[in-house]
């Protein structure tokens, strides 16, 4: 028997899964980390630190397996987007990596809006206006940290460099290039202009290859403690934001997956590029054929566990005392609380925001409290405000891709029954959860196999996916849902004005402590 290892490295923790080649699962192993948070718009990670984290969630896999009858063939790669390394000329990182959450380029992808010249890197890159991109961060590093930016031989990503680190190989697959905002969208090449801007030469960057590329060997002492032979397959992979919509089955064009995790995302394939003329929606090659329109959200389940730890420290020890988990009570709690909150309204800004808003100042709220209020409205609200912005996401991808045939839903927050119900019914639409919420790792061994010769053709991943849940709308909260969606977009605009303002004083006050 053959095993494949299917990778998905996180902003908060990397996840191994080991798989026999029909796609059942052995073991699992989740590993966290650090992201470092000095300032209000710093969010950076160590890389060494995620390194060894892929190298302890890969060994306790093939340690709980005890693999007799047969060997781990191939590891396969998902990985968070828009993260960026400067590396030496030994390949020794310079900084820590920025992650997609950083925002310390806000200015710089401010002045591209203004001027226009966003517009064009995202007409030609399909990299929204938003400093969550490598093409800003670098701007960013070249005017304000311009020694490490001239000591810098190369630039890349989280995976490219923990790849390089077990194999001694540097490749970057199309699927994470494109969401440097470095790669022409058409072309699936490095962009001319993108470089110019930025002033990174291609020597820099890494060889570009597919996400089914695939390449032998690797560093005997990492084998060794991993316990897996050194001539495994490395398999480049893919984008979280890509396998995550390949990994719930949402292959055909028209159908809608959504992903909750730390971050969230909307997101569904289309056969040719499409640009959103207000540059809501990015627009990334993945493979032949396959391009992925969709709206990436700053903030997911991260503020389920900012309301968790906050708002509810004494039910956390209440939880441990009776053994059961405390996101579960929250879910109870929640449910105590009819739909719609009783007119409580959160806005889930407490990162910045990527799509819908692209406002790296954007600040979060809760609208409506009056004294009949409680925690447990409160805790209602937050996971209806996540879905809120997560429906106003839809709404401008429907007018780029046009109305969804079925909406696939994957990721932690499956597991509330309440919060998957809530979906359904904000959106109106059923809600089709498979088996395995684990969509990253389950789209990375397929790709393994399809770069092994095992698979041929994509849409034959919906034979790994198990069993569906099926969520449909409930009509008595149609009303509710519907009066207060409307507010909700309508205050996020008229905040707007005051975003900058008060991220400023924040960043003022904050840096002086």
């Amino acid at each position: 028997m053959d095993y494949i290892i299917g990778i998905d490295v996180g902003t908060t923790s990397t996840k191994a899964l080991l798989y026999d080649t029909d796609g059942r699962i052995y073991a699992k192993a989740n590993k966290g980390y650090t992201l470092y948070q000095d300032t209000p718009d710093m969010a950076e990670e160590d890389p060494d630190e995620i390194f060894n984290a892929t190298l302890s969630a890969i060994q306790e896999v093939v340690s709980q397996s005890q693999l007799t009858d047969g060997k781990v063939v191939a590891i396969s790669w998902s990985a968070q987007q828009h993260s960026l390394i400067a590396l030496d000329e030994n390949y020794k990182p310079l900084m820590r990596t920025m992650t997609w959450a950083d925002n310390r380029a806000e200015r710089y992808a401010a002045e591209y809006k203004q001027n226009g010249r966003g517009m064009e890197i995202y007409k030609r890159t399909g990299l929204p206006i938003h400093p969550m991109g490598p093409f800003y961060k670098l701007l960013w590093l070249k005017n304000e940290k311009p020694d490490l930016y001239k000591k810098a031989a190369y630039w890349v990503g989280i995976k490219e460099y923990i790849i390089w680190r077990y194999t001694g190989t540097l490749k970057e697959e199309v699927s994470m290039a494109a969401a440097t905002g470095l790669l022409n969208m058409k072309t699936a090449q490095w962009d001319d202009v993108a470089l110019k801007e930025t002033g990174v030469k291609k020597s820099q960057l890494p060889e570009l290859v597919n996400i089914t590329n695939k390449f032998r060997g690797i560093h005997s002492e990492y084998a060794k403690v991993m316990g897996i032979d050194d001539d495994v397959y490395f398999v480049m992979g893919a984008t979280d934001g890509a396998l995550s919509t390949i990994g719930v089955g949402a292959i055909d064009t028209g159908v809608l997956a959504i992903n909750i995790g730390t971050s969230a995302a909307v997101r569904t394939f289309v056969d040719q590029p499409r640009i959103d003329p207000k540059a809501r929606l990015y627009c990334y090659p993945i493979m032949k054929g396959k391009y992925l329109v969709g709206g990436p959200i700053n903030n997911g389940g991260i503020i389920l566990n900012w309301a968790h730890d906050s708002l509810f420290g004494a039910e956390q020890e209440a939880a441990k005392l009776l053994d059961i988990d405390s996101y579960d009570m929250l879910s109870k709690i929640a449910a105590t609380v009819p739909a719609g909150a009783d007119g409580l309204i959160f806005h889930p800004y407490l990162g910045g925001e990527r799509a819908p808003l692209w406002d790296a100042n954007a600040r979060g709220s809760f609208f409506g409290l009056n004294r009949k209020h409680t925690r447990a409205h409160m805790i209602r609200a937050v996971m209806e405000g996540i879905m809120y912005n997560l429906y106003s996401v839809s709404l401008a991808l429907k007018e780029v891709s046009g109305e969804p045939k079925a909406v696939l839903a994957a990721g932690g927050f499956a597991r509330s029954k309440l919060w998957t119900q809530m979906m359904a019914d904000i959106f109106e639409n059923d809600i089709t959860i498979p088996e395995s919420y684990e969509s990253g790792s389950l789209a990375a061994m397929f790709l393994a196999k399809m770069a092994l010769g095992m698979e041929d053709d994509l849409a034959d991943i919906k034979k790994y996916l198990g069993k569906e849940h099926r969520y449909q709308p409930n009509e008595e909260t149609f009303e509710r849902y519907r009066k207060l969606i409307p507010i909700y977009i309508r205050l996020s605009r008229d905040f707007s004005t005051e975003y900058k303002d008060i991220a400023d004083y924040q960043r003022e006050f904050t840096n002086d402590k």
